[in-house]
């Protein structure tokens, strides 16, 4: 049996959404800047799929830009703040993705931004009381929090953080690349000034995202080159993929109830297991259905000989699971979030991530080889 859990990294593609881009790919190919009818056809396309993400999230559709991913989104709303509202202060976490950290590093090195990281507790859950200090302290502040982290699914209050960015005149961009398609958002009643989105984690193709603008918000262009996306993003726009996307996110709202209960119930039937039969498991980041993102399960399993193959082995057997973002897997230092956290770094863990397509059978075939992995663990 092959097993796929590595759907934080990225998600298969729904058949549905294959079938609403195909069109695009064979007979409907004009380039969406021609005048022509041809060209005319492919910017209805276009501009249909952003009227429905728009609607979806009970938002303007000039507020939606779209883009190669969730990493230009992220660039995009981070740069251009600093850019077009002489931002000096970025306020952030040392868990974010590193789309978000290493952007707001670069911007720091060249000595365009002081940096505060807020505090943060074992479980990735932010010190709401740090960050209104940091707030009150400096004033016109950006501050970039991501929605869920990706890592260990612990979730961010965003009402509470909207509130404070409101209350001391903040700009509020959160990267919402793993929550966007599992739970329903009003963006127009969340106090947020910048969104994120990459459709590929959502059963959407990969290679296109958005980035949501409040439309009380003007930036100017972060890719220069053309008059696509009203002048804001340079590039002939990746049609099909914008198809895909809003089609894809308009199957996770129909279906959104049904996917969550299922989804949450595969988590919580692995994790009441796994705290069964493998004494002194531990686990990354929040749990609880309120704190915790529902596709997200990060174990921290017990010392072992061959702790620093268990992906490996895992790979071998059938099992794609994942140590930490699929971005950061060519580095050998581990993961930066389990560091921020104070994970145990000489215990291994995993990442395990579910979707719509996980089965019980599966959950219990990858649960029947972690049996066998640590039968003998080290105490």
């Amino acid at each position: 049996m092959k097993v796929y859990l590595d759907n934080a990294a990225t998600t298969r593609l729904d058949e549905n959404v294959l079938n609403a881009m195909m069109p695009l790919m064979r007979e409907d190919f004009g380039n969406p800047s021609s005048i022509h009818g041809f060209g005319r056809k492919t910017r209805t396309s276009i501009e249909a799929a952003r009227k429905t993400v728009a609607k979806l999230l009970n938002v303007s559709p000039a507020e939606i830009f779209f883009t190669s991913g969730g990493t230009e989104a992220d660039n995009m709303a981070i740069n251009q703040s600093v850019t077009d509202y002489g931002i000096q202060h970025i306020i952030s976490s040392t868990i974010e993705h590193h789309a978000v950290e290493h952007t707001i590093k670069v911007l720091e090195k060249n000595g365009k931004v002081k940096v505060s990281w807020v505090k943060i507790d074992n479980k990735g859950n932010i010190d709401l009381a740090d960050l209104e200090n940091l707030l009150k302290n400096n004033s016109r502040s950006l501050v970039s929090l991501m929605h869920a982290n990706n890592e260990i699914g612990t979730l961010l209050p965003l009402k509470e953080v909207g509130d404070l960015c409101e209350k001391y005149n903040a700009i509020f961009h959160s990267d919402t690349v793993q929550t966007m398609g599992h739970y329903t958002m009003d963006l127009r009643e969340l106090k947020v000034h910048f969104v994120t989105c990459a459709a590929h984690k959502f059963h959407g193709p990969k290679g296109v995202g958005f980035l949501y603008v409040n439309h009380q918000c003007k930036i100017t262009p972060f890719i220069h080159g053309g008059a696509q996306e009203r002048n804001m993003r340079g590039g002939t726009e990746n049609v099909y993929g914008i198809v895909g996307l809003a089609k894809a996110l308009e199957i996770c709202f129909d279906e959104m109830e049904a996917h969550q209960a299922h989804i949450r119930g595969l988590k919580n039937y692995m994790r009441e297991e796994l705290l069964k039969n493998i004494p002194g498991i531990e686990f990354n980041g929040e749990t609880s259905d309120e704190k915790s993102l529902y596709t997200v399960l990060n174990c921290c399993f017990p010392a072992h000989p061959d702790g620093e193959m268990l992906l490996f082995n895992l790979d071998i057997l059938g099992i794609a699971a994942s140590g930490g973002s699929a971005c950061s897997s060519g580095s050998n230092q581990g993961s930066h979030v389990l560091r921020g956290i104070g994970t145990n770094m000489e215990r291994p863990s995993v990442r395990f991530s579910f979707s719509k397509y996980n089965t019980k059978e599966e959950i219990d075939f990858v649960l029947n080889k972690l049996y066998e992995l640590f039968k003998n663990p080290v105490k």
